[in-house]
C-alpha cells in the first residue's frame, strides 16, 4: 500500500458534513477503503456565554474545509475532486499539498491519530467594550468594572478596578467574569 497523507479540501461553506458523507458513500460504493481512509470535519468545543448562561457547543474549526487521509493517485484525486460541494484541494494550482506532521499536531492529531484530540474549550462571551461586568472568581472576586477591551485570542477581558484610589486596568479571564 502506498503512503497516506492528510490533505485539505475546500468546500462550499455549510457543505462540509454533506461532502464528508458523499465521499464516505463513494468510497464504500467503489471499495476504496484502503485508499481513502478517513474524512474529518474538525470540530472544537466552544463555551458560549449569553445573557449570563453558559453552554458548550461544537463549532467547525475551519468552515469551508474538510480533511481527508488518503493515498494520492489519479483515482482518489478524481473521486474527491468530483464530489458535489468540493471546490478543490488546497495547494498551488491543481496539485494537492499534504499537511506536514507538525501541522497535524497543531490541529490536535497527535502521533498520527486518525481523529483530533479535543482541545480545551474556547469561551465566547456576549459582552463588549463599555458593558459592566462582575468578577466571580480569583483575586478580584466581587469587583465590578466597565469592560475596556476584549481579547478573544487570549480569552481575556480588561476592566478598570480601583487600586490605591485610582482606576487601574486589570486583565481577567473570560471564565472569571459575568455580565452584570
Amino acid at each position: 500500500m502506498s503512503e497516506t497523507n492528510w490533505y485539505v479540501i475546500h468546500t462550499y461553506s455549510g457543505y462540509e458534513n454533506k461532502v464528508k458523507a458523499n465521499i464516505e458513500k463513494t468510497v464504500g460504493n467503489r471499495h476504496m477503503e484502503d485508499q481513502i481512509l478517513d474524512v474529518v470535519v474538525p470540530l472544537e468545543e466552544v463555551q458560549e456565554t449569553k445573557n449570563g448562561k453558559t453552554r458548550t457547543v461544537e463549532h467547525k474549526m475551519f468552515p469551508g474545509y474538510v480533511l481527508v487521509n488518503m493515498v494520492m493517485n489519479d483515482e482518489t484525486w478524481y473521486v474527491v475532486r468530483n464530489t458535489r460541494g468540493v471546490t478543490g484541494f488546497v495547494g498551488p494550482g491543481s496539485k494537492p499539498v499534504p499537511l506536514t506532521q507538525g501541522e497535524m499536531q497543531k490541529l490536535g492529531f497527535a502521533g498520527g491519530a486518525k481523529t483530533p484530540e479535543a482541545p480545551e474549550p474556547r469561551i465566547v462571551v456576549d459582552f463588549e467594550k463599555g458593558d459592566m461586568v462582575v468578577v466571580i472568581a480569583g483575586a478580584w472576586e466581587g469587583t465590578e468594572g466597565a469592560v475596556q477591551a476584549v481579547n478573544p485570542q487570549k480569552q481575556t477581558v480588561t476592566i478598570n478596578v480601583e487600586l490605591f484610589g485610582r482606576d487601574t486596568p486589570v486583565e481577567i479571564g473570560f471564565a472569571e467574569v459575568k455580565k452584570k
